[in-house]
């Protein structure tokens, strides 16, 4: 890569503004480039929103003059948006942040470009983040073509020995592939592993093994593999799928992979993207989002009833990731485009951030 590799264009945007360029070099020169992004996005939140866009800037667009057009009103906005995410890039520069991608995130076109731009941008300001992903849906659509029948058993996939082939086949061999394609065509550079890549995650049977089958536990994580990717710059992203000393392949929950994985770290942040905005303290009222909690207030309101369902295995992770060195996990909307960046570059947060 030239010298000019090092220049990173980001993108800012308001869902009531135009895109526009603000260039950032090692120099600290700060300069607008007139010029739009073909590619605009559609925002319907009123929340700033920040996207990335690597490029090689020639010397002539690092002069060109500002926009005469821009009103008092975008210098406004732009400082507005800088002078909030500058802390946040200080704070987190140099931080590994793991990542848990699922849901309603991986369903939607839009949605999962959100989540790979999120992620090269966090790169390209300094943070290192790492990828975890399951894949259910697309798992579910493999095994209806092969007639293979999809049974779950307190929200985990029952997995026999056809199903952990498919698992395997579809969560190595496809997501893990699509997403580190994407990664890379955004500019950053992903490399895709499994838990067995590298002995990164050994695993051993679930206690309810009898009835679910080859779905397993995080027995011992290996970050050795990791941390020479992550000390390189690079984005390992990694697929939720691990084998036993024997060999024998395991389904494990996504979630779990990557609370773990963030332990081994010594992660800054765990962020487990999901389909509710977070932790509620009425269930019933989606306005009554809990936005920070320690884990003494969290285990209460597990004991009260106020967290339950699918809740409950998310925040166990999360207290169980905080407890093994973790600073603060959170719980956020992955149904929000951009949710990654409102999460750790704004005051607001987009989720539930729980502290040990």
């Amino acid at each position: 890569m030239g010298a000019t590799a090092t220049l990173k264009s980001l993108l800012f945007c308001s869902s009531q503004e135009p895109l526009s360029f603000l260039s950032l070099t090692k120099s600290k020169t700060l300069n607008l480039d007139s010029s739009f992004s073909k590619s605009s996005l559609t925002l319907p939140s009123r929340r700033f929103r920040l996207a990335v866009r690597a490029s090689s800037a020639s010397p002539a667009a690092l002069n060109d003059p500002p926009n005469p057009t821009l009103s008092s009103y975008d210098h406004q906005l732009r400082v507005k948006i800088l002078s909030e995410s500058l802390p946040y890039i200080q704070k987190f520069r140099g931080k590994t942040i793991v990542v848990k991608y699922g849901g309603a995130a991986m369903k939607s076109a839009e949605l999962k470009a959100s989540v790979v731009r999120d992620l090269v941008l966090l790169s390209c300001v300094g943070l290192r983040p790492v990828l975890v992903h399951g894949g259910g849906p697309e798992i579910n659509v493999l095994l209806n073509q092969l007639n293979i029948p999809s049974q779950f058993r307190d929200g985990l996939r029952v997995t026999d020995a056809r199903t952990m082939e498919v698992v395997s086949m579809v969560l190595v061999g496809k997501v893990n592939k699509d997403l580190v394609s994407r990664i890379n065509f955004a500019g950053a550079t992903a490399v895709g592993l499994s838990g067995m890549d590298g002995r990164l995650l050994t695993a051993r049977p679930s206690p309810n093994a009898a009835q679910l089958g080859f779905v397993g536990e995080v027995a011992r994580v290996d970050p050795t593999v990791l941390q020479t990717l992550v000390d390189n710059g690079s984005i390992p992203v990694i697929a939720s799928v691990a084998a036993d000393e024997f060999g024998q392949p395991y389904n494990i929950n996504a979630d779990t992979v990557a609370g773990e994985v963030a332990a081994a770290l010594g992660a800054e942040k765990l962020i487990l993207l999901t389909d509710v905005a977070g932790i509620l303290r009425n269930r019933e009222d989606p306005g009554s989002l809990v936005k920070e909690i320690d884990i003494k207030g969290v285990k209460k309101m597990i004991e009260e009833g106020k967290v339950g369902g699918g809740m409950i295995p998310k925040v166990n992770c999360c207290i169980r990731s905080l407890a093994q060195g973790v600073t603060t996990a959170s719980i956020i909307d992955g149904r929000v485009e951009h949710s990654l960046l409102h999460e750790i570059m704004t005051d607001e947060g987009a989720g539930t951030m729980i502290t040990g």
